[in-house]
């Protein structure tokens, strides 16, 4: 057998190696996978969670957390006094916290109202409810949502192909070394360089999964009471408050509309004046020309 063959071969076995090591990878994810359905993944049920949200371990499993990757999205809406202040105090719990603030927009004050704030935080996942509980104390809580996405399968399937990779790449880096024309050479390098660029890839997507499920994502927006939510009446009492408010609402609005048409109703009015009277004096002017020509004609 010849060099040019021969390398070819290697390359052959060393890739058919990697697949099959990316798919011995893949089975003992996919065993590892799977979880006592009345568990979770504990033998005593579900992880107690501690005071400051963390995940407290099980002394009779010895488990300290279950081998889920999950990620979590949530929106936060609080009524608060001085919602500048309170943006600034939202900053500080997220940040002891260890999380940190992709985002902030301050709506200045205006008009009757004291401006606002929105604010997308960072917050790890393991301190997601203490701190929730912290920025919850900031005011009154309109609104509260909470999803969570599980992407454990993907999460394991990356982290099996890219083991698998990192072995290809070992194995042609080590043919590499042995190639005996430049024909090999030039084909290892095109392969080692191939799956290189994947590896590249993968490794992006596992880094952004792993700040993803690490940390999770909730949007605060902190409003002044002025331009709170408002609650749906769901009693007489609240249904008679509202109609009496929406009443005095109208009002008030038929009074600005009133304001901003007076001046003009004004002015349609001196010119309808203005037309009434010079019709008038022409027709007076025409009335004698009338009367002679009837005397003539006479």
């Amino acid at each position: 057998m010849t060099a040019l063959p021969r390398i070819r071969a290697l390359v052959v076995l060393a890739v058919a190696a990697s697949l099959l090591s990316g798919c011995a990878a893949m089975s003992s994810v996919e065993s590892s996978y799977d979880m006592p359905a009345d568990g979770g993944g504990f033998e005593g049920g579900s992880p107690a969670v501690g005071a400051d949200g963390e995940l407290v371990a099980d002394e009779s499993s010895g488990d300290f957390s279950d081998d889920r990757s999950v990620i979590t999205t949530g929106f936060l809406y609080v009524t608060v006094d001085a919602p500048l202040e309170s943006a600034a105090e939202a900053v500080s719990i997220t940040e002891a916290a260890g999380g940190r603030v992709d985002g902030r927009q301050e709506f200045a004050p205006q008009g009757g109202d004291a401006g606002g704030a929105e604010l997308t935080l960072r917050i790890p996942a393991e301190r997601l409810t203490a701190t929730l509980d912290r920025l919850k104390e900031l005011g009154e809580v309109e609104e509260l949502r909470l999803s969570a996405s599980d992407v454990t399968r993907e999460v394991q399937d990356i982290d099996a192909r890219v083991t698998a990779l990192r072995s290809s790449i070992t194995r042609l880096l080590a043919l590499q070394d042995a190639a005996a024309t430049v024909e090999d050479l030039i084909a290892l390098e095109t392969a080692i360089s191939d799956r290189q660029a994947e590896l590249e890839s993968l490794e992006a997507q596992q880094r952004f999964l792993a700040d993803q499920v690490g940390l999770s994502t909730i949007t605060l927006v902190l409003g002044s009471r002025d331009v709170a939510p408002v609650t749906e009446p769901d009693t007489f009492v609240t249904g008679l408050i509202t109609g009496w408010e929406a009443l005095v609402a109208f009002g008030s609005g038929l009074l600005v509309l009133l304001g901003v048409l007076l001046p003009w109703l004004v002015l349609l009015g001196l010119l309808g004046l203005v037309v009434l009277l010079i019709v008038r004096r022409a027709r007076r002017r025409s009335s004698p020309v009338d009367e002679s020509s009837d005397a003539t004609r006479e």
